[in-house]
């Protein structure tokens, strides 16, 4: 029966004065009824607009139908047709501005809640179904990926789907990216991701770990050893900084060193011993996903205050409403129109404040946001010890320095066409380091037309 509900049914979560001391996942999932109850909101319009705003393509209403029959296993095999990783999208995917945004039944109300029976479904899958996928038939051709991030790891599984032999070569000791790097255990469990990876390996991946390419290879040994195409998709892991005073403070970090030290060094379980600064008050400087998660994440870690700092107004922050909302309900305090303009430190070079001045908005810039304009003589000081810098990151060089003919622009991404390919034959790449800093569901959806581009690719050559 249809579910004339204007509104989503809602999702279970932790008590914000519990969970802001522990790293258990916020958000708890549906249950079956729940996700029968939510499915039966959808139209199953003909047109699927929905699907328009998937970059990886779902076919939505049709995986949703068979939810609200209580067929979840087939809306799981429907679910990774197209998506290699539905349990990791279903948790992390700003669905708010892509499905979502496009559902019919966002005119008048909420919109379906994609997302949350994406999740659903994939979680039902892991937990009731021990099936390995079918290992395709081998078609004799070697591809190499730099990076097991989400583009990496989405054009290996559609790649292995075709036959390719495929090997994956990763900086880090473990697969996963900014999944396991970079998104706190409280949004996406590490186990969720290593499921999510075993399943490519099941298919016949190949992932080798600690391998840094333009170091231990270069893109051109990688062709000698008999890969007839490559793919880069590693990254955007360069952390940029604001270039004012006090930045090499002691107490200063990045938004990438601390929550790598956060999440794939465990600092945040007590029986590792990884050093990260204990702090009694925190200010995240920026206003995305990445500040969302350094501030959750000091907070958890035992801070007593924790300050988002960030130029423009709520309104203007790219981060998910959902995660603003969350780091609220925890404790988080936001000041906004408020711009650092230095790190002040003791004799013993420790952060002891920072000192800002106050914004106003004036008109749009090139970005579409109004511009942050300086207030006079609004310097003040917020008492910190500890400064995590979340503005954004860029593609690390190291690759482009040991290419010949891979062109890069002005901000140290690869120039890739709209196929992905890059200026250097047979190697292509996409995500953040063609983009830069963007979302996981955005670099899943290059690795996909990655995959693609790389099977026509191989195929017309090997016609010649």
């Amino acid at each position: 029966m249809y579910n004339k509900s204007p509104k989503k049914v809602p999702m279970p979560e932790l008590d914000p004065l519990i969970r802001n001391a522990n790293f258990d996942e916020v958000a708890l999932g549906y249950t079956a009824e729940m996700a029968i109850e939510e499915a039966r909101r959808c139209l199953n319009c003909k047109h699927k607009p929905c699907v328009a705003g998937c970059p990886v393509m779902v076919q939505i209403p049709e995986f949703i139908e068979k939810v609200a029959n209580g067929e979840f296993v087939e809306a799981y095999e429907i679910i990774k047709e197209t998506n290699s990783l539905p349990a990791v999208c279903g948790r992390v995917c700003p669905q708010e501005r892509q499905c979502e945004s496009r559902c019919v039944r966002g005119i008048k109300g909420e919109s379906v809640g994609i997302g949350r029976l994406e999740r659903f479904v994939a979680d039902y899958y892991m937990k009731n179904v021990n099936k390995e996928p079918d290992k395709p038939h081998p078609n004799g051709r070697k591809v190499a990926i730099i990076g097991a991030g989400p583009a990496g790891l989405s054009c290996a599984g559609d790649l292995a789907k075709l036959g390719y032999e495929v090997v994956i070569f990763e900086a880090f000791h473990m697969a996963g990216g900014v999944l396991v790097y970079g998104i706190p255990e409280f949004r996406l469990p590490k186990e969720i991701v290593k499921k999510e990876i075993e399943s490519l390996k099941a298919m016949g991946v190949r992932i080798e770990t600690n391998m840094v390419i333009g170091r231990i290879f270069s893109i051109d040994e990688l062709f000698a050893e008999g890969y007839e195409a490559i793919f880069i998709g590693s990254g955007a892991g360069l952390p940029s900084f604001m270039g004012i005073e006090g930045e090499a403070l002691v107490g200063v970090y990045s938004a990438n060193e601390y929550l790598t030290r956060v999440n794939l060094m465990k600092a945040y379980k007590n029986n590792y011993d990884t050093p990260i600064r204990d702090s009694n008050a925190v200010a995240v400087i920026g206003g995305g996903n990445v500040a969302m998660d350094a501030a959750r994440s000091a907070k958890r870690l035992g801070a007593d205050k924790v300050y988002i700092v960030y130029r423009r107004s709520e309104d203007e922050m790219p981060a998910r409403q959902e995660e603003i909302h969350h780091a609220k309900e925890e404790g988080i305090e936001f000041l906004t129109l408020t711009n650092p303009i230095r790190i002040i430190g003791n004799e013993e070079k420790r952060v002891t404040a920072l000192e800002c001045v106050k914004m106003q908005l004036g008109e749009a810039d090139e970005s579409g946001r109004r511009r942050p304009i300086q207030l006079e003589n609004t310097e003040h000081l917020v008492d910190v010890d500890t400064v995590i810098i979340a503005i954004g990151t860029s593609p690390n060089p190291l690759i482009r320095m040991t290419t010949e003919g891979l062109e890069v622009n002005e901000r140290g991404c690869i120039v890739a066409d709209e196929n992905t390919a890059t200026t250097r034959e047979g190697v292509f790449a996409g995500g953040d380091t063609v983009t830069g800093a963007a979302t996981v569901i955005l670099a899943m959806g290059a690795g996909k037309k990655a995959a693609a581009a790389i099977d026509e690719y191989i195929q017309n050559k090997n016609k010649g």
